[in-house]
Order: C-alpha cells, then sequence, then structure tokens
C-alpha cells in the first residue's frame, strides 16, 4: 500500500517482544540478533511506536526498503533459497503466487492470526500471514474536474470516452503491485474481453509508468502533485493522506476521491524466507506486526486497512477511506495460472 511520500532506503533498530502481541507472552531470545526485513518503498510505522519497542528487545530489525511491491517481489524470486534478508513484507494477493510458485518464503503462518477478521484470515494458503488489506481504484482529482464543469467518470467504461483523452495514468502491470491489481480488475470485469479493454485505454491515451511514486507524485494533478493527469490508479484509503500530512490539518480538505467501479481488494502479508539465517527471529517479527499495537498504527501510517478483527480506525481515515461493496476479484489459482501470459498479452496490448 502507498503513503504521499517516498522512503529512501532505511535502517531502524526495533526493540521486539519475543512474540510481540499485547494478547501473547513474549518468548525469550538466545541472544543479540539482526533480523533483516525487506519491504516495499511505503512501509512507515509511528516513531514512538519504534521507539518503545526498542526500548524493550534484543532483537534488532534492519528494514531495506527496495521499491515497489512488484520490484520487491522480483527481487525476492531471483534470491529465492539465498534471500537476501529474513522477513518479507509486502507481497500482495496479486504477487503471492509467483512468489510461492519460486519457493521464496518458508512455510509460516502467526498463531495471531486467530484474531484476523474471519474474511482474508486463511488466504495466505499456509504460506504467509496476513497483515493488512485495501483496495486499488481509480482517484480522481475533483478541482481539475469541477474547474473545468466536467463530470468526473464513474466507471472502467467511461474511461474510454473521448472526454476522458489523456486524463488517466496508471502502473505497469510487471513493476508495480497496483498496477498488477488495476489489469486483474479488469480480467475479472471484462473476462476475454480486457484486452479489447486495454486497446480503447491506449487509444484514449491512457499512460502507464513504471510504480506508484512516479504515478502519484509525478503524473497525478491531485493532492497538491504537479503532474497535469487528473485520474490515477492509487488506493481507496489514499484521500485521507491530503488531511494528514497538510501542512495544517484542521483547516486542510479533501480535494481527491475514488471511483469504486472496478476496484481490486489488495491483502498484503508478511512471510519468512526460505534460507532465512535467523528464522526464529523472522517469526518473532510476523506476529509482532499482527499486535494490536502494530495493527492499531498501519491506517495513518500506512494507510491500509489492518487485519486483526476490532481494531478501531482513526476517525479522518475512517470517514474518508472508502471501502468498495463490490470489488473486482479473482482466485489465487486462477492468477497463479495465468499470470505471466496475461502479463504478456498486455505488453504487447498497451505497449508494443
Amino acid at each position: 500500500m502507498k503513503v504521499l511520500g517516498t522512503a529512501a532506503l532505511l535502517t531502524v533498530t526495533l526493540a521486539l517482544a519475543a512474540c510481540g502481541s499485547s494478547t501473547t507472552p513474549p518468548t525469550s531470545s538466545s541472544g543479540p540478533v539482526t533480523v533483516r526485513l525487506l519491504t516495499h518503498d511505503s512501509f512507515v510505522l509511528s516513531t514512538s511506536l519504534l521507539s518503545d519497542f526498542t526500548a524493550r528487545t534484543g532483537i534488532t530489525i534492519e528494514v531495506v526498503a527496495v521499491g515497489d511491491a512488484g520490484e520487491l517481489v522480483n527481487r525476492a524470486v531471483l534470491s529465492a533459497g539465498k534471500p537476501e534478508g529474513d522477513v518479507l513484507f509486502g507481497v500482495d494477493n496479486s504477487l503471492l503466487s509467483r512468489a510461492v510458485s519460486a519457493s521464496v518464503f518458508e512455510p509460516y503462518v502467526s498463531p495471531e492470526v486467530s484474531q484476523v477478521r474471519p474474511e482474508i484470515a486463511d488466504s495466505g494458503d499456509g504460506m504467509v500471514t496476513p497483515i493488512d488489506d485495501g483496495d486499488v481504484c481509480v482517484n480522481i482529482d475533483n478541482v481539475w474536474f469541477d474547474k473545468r464543469g466536467l463530470a468526473a467518470p464513474k466507471t472502467l467504461d467511461d474511461l474510454t470516452k473521448p472526454e476522458y483523452a489523456e486524463l488517466l495514468v496508471t502502473e505497469n502491470p510487471a513493476t508495480s503491485s497496483p498496477g498488477l491489481a488495476f489489469l486483474l480488475a479488469t480480467i475479472a470485469k471484462y473476462g476475454d474481453g480486457w484486452g479489447d479493454y486495454w486497446s480503447k485505454l491506449r487509444a484514449n491515451g491512457a499512460l502507464a509508468v513504471n510504480g506508484w511514486t512516479e504515478a502519484y507524485t509525478s503524473e497525478f494533478s491531485g493532492a497538491g502533485n504537479p503532474g497535469s493527469r487528473p485520474l490515477v490508479v492509487s488506493y481507496s484509503s489514499s484521500p485521507p493522506a491530503e488531511i494528514i500530512y497538510a501542512a495544517d490539518p484542521a483547516k486542510a480538505s479533501v480535494t481527491t476521491s475514488t471511483m469504486t467501479d472496478g476496484c481490486y481488494r489488495q491483502i498484503e502479508y508478511a512471510g519468512v524466507l526460505a534460507g532465512a539465517a535467523h528464522p526464529d527471529a523472522a517469526k518473532t517479527v510476523i506476529d509482532w506486526l499482527l499486535s494490536t499495537e502494530v495493527q492499531g498504527d498501519v491506517a495513518l501510517s500506512m494507510f491500509v486497512f489492518p487485519a486483526r478483527e476490532g481494531v478501531v480506525l482513526p476517525e479522518v481515515f475512517a470517514k474518508y477511506a472508502t471501502r468498495p461493496a463490490h470489488p473486482e476479484e479473482l482466485t489465487p489459482e486462477e492468477v497463479g495460472a495465468n499470470q505471466q501470459q496475461w502479463l504478456n498479452d498486455w505488453t504487447e496490448t498497451f505497449i508494443s
């Protein structure tokens, strides 16, 4: 999931209670250990939360952000069996089948999954643990449309109409997690006709860039960004960030909204990397990611919905983050069996 800002390579020292959850007693560590957590460039947790864990632990976590989730998984696949870290956070249900097929993970599901919302609790197929979820949707710059007296699009079909020519920016599904989710949404909606739909998008001047950061912060015109395109593939939980990151949140307003047709539900997971130097400590980290403390922080740190049941959402997030009633869905089996061919076909249709 994405926040309105780019996190570079960072290293954070955390102190972790061995099972990390306020409802689970700690497990002792055999001594000082450094666990490398590979993640996407939007992994953020509150400083106070990190400081609290630093004060309570002997386990060090080196957080290594390696780009978009698509880049993260590509890198993990290339190093499968000889991983660059111990834990991977940020693989989602669009990318999971590829990672599992490449034997990226050692099977581990946290016992804390018993506290996860039932609809996503078992979605990791016994390999990984769900940490959060959200919906990839088209975001709209309301100010841009209001100034021109043009109604914003409401459906995927609208995006192919002449009045919306050269207004949409999306991400390349081969390199970007939200880009892949948007492609899967169109496949779920149009079936065998998805290629024709993308041909229409291309003819209507849609732009595809490598990743979310470029799409949202460079090409999108909304939320104070410098771009020229008022439609961007992002998340239904992106609008609250306008308030959170405003110079004066009390006076700020939300100027973007979400098109709820053609959204795709995205679940993020954490897993122990096969061949990890510190697999037991890695499991401790995953348990901690499902703790009530971390789960209560993710909404405003990473603009996602916590996986843990019963977590109260912050008011600004609950008010402005949209939950589409009927997001598009494909089964993991469908994605796993067809993803590479779909990507090849998309490249031939949209790029070639």
